[in-house]
């Protein structure tokens, strides 16, 4: 998941009540709340787009999981019958391909993983936001109800007591939205970077080069001789 996204979503969820919004004490508070209320809906649609990439991610990964899978099948049948025919050329051939194929499905199936990770994380974030929506939408309900409730208080004698527990409703409301209002004291993300390391070092002497990508070929024609012999034990 994107880290700017992360950090939104985890400052909109836990909201600091250690300091306070100026903005919601100035003339406007209701503004604010309603303004506060709109940020949550625009996390919930960024991430509702980011799992939709994610779960299109997901969907070509098991394709093509599918797809080697059955190109792997296929061929391994065509080896068979290349080595009953005794064309060992083919054979061999065959088995390079089935060994590329063997080599590219576990990246599939780490990346199919790491795709169901994210959805379920992703999920997990919209339904704690959807949470906090209601939440927030309570608090704009309960503080204009205790707004209203100060405006139409009645100038009677002991109207100073009932305007006194009126504000103090109207006080409660507020602080409860300033804890979700909070927008610098909210839990954020390392500054740390992915990949993004220097390379050191000098580069790897030519011969020394050279005789590691041979012996990666020597490797590689090992296990094809290994399998041609499996196979053959098979047949």
């Amino acid at each position: 998941m994107n880290e700017a996204l992360a950090g939104r979503v985890k400052r909109l969820i836990s909201g600091s009540a250690n300091r306070v919004v100026s903005a919601v004490e100035d003339l406007a508070p209701e503004m604010v709340m309603e303004e506060a209320v709109r940020e949550v809906d625009r996390a919930i649609d960024d991430i509702r787009a980011e799992l939709g990439q994610v779960m299109t991610r997901q969907y070509h990964a098991s394709q093509r999981i599918a797809a080697e899978n059955e190109r792997h099948e296929d061929l391994n049948e065509k080896v068979r019958v290349a080595l009953k025919e005794e064309r060992a050329d083919l054979a061999e051939s065959g088995v390079e391909r089935l060994l590329d194929i063997e080599a590219q499905i576990p990246v599939l199936e780490s990346v199919l993983a790491e795709t169901r990770e994210a959805q379920a994380e992703l999920e997990g974030y919209i339904s704690a936001l959807q949470a906090r929506r209601r939440e927030m939408k309570q608090d704009l309900k309960d503080f204009r109800s205790a707004r209203e409730a100060a405006a139409n208080a009645p100038e009677v004698v002991g109207a100073v007591e009932t305007a006194s527990g009126v504000e103090r409703r109207v006080e409660k409301a507020s602080e409860s939205f300033n804890r979700i209002l909070e927008r610098t004291g909210g839990v954020g993300l390392g500054g740390s970077a992915l990949g993004g390391s220097a390379l050191g070092g000098s580069a790897l002497d030519r011969k020394a080069a050279a005789a590691t990508a041979e012996l990666e070929e020597l490797a590689r024609k090992n296990r094809v001789k290994e399998r041609l012999v499996s196979l053959r034990e098979r047949v």
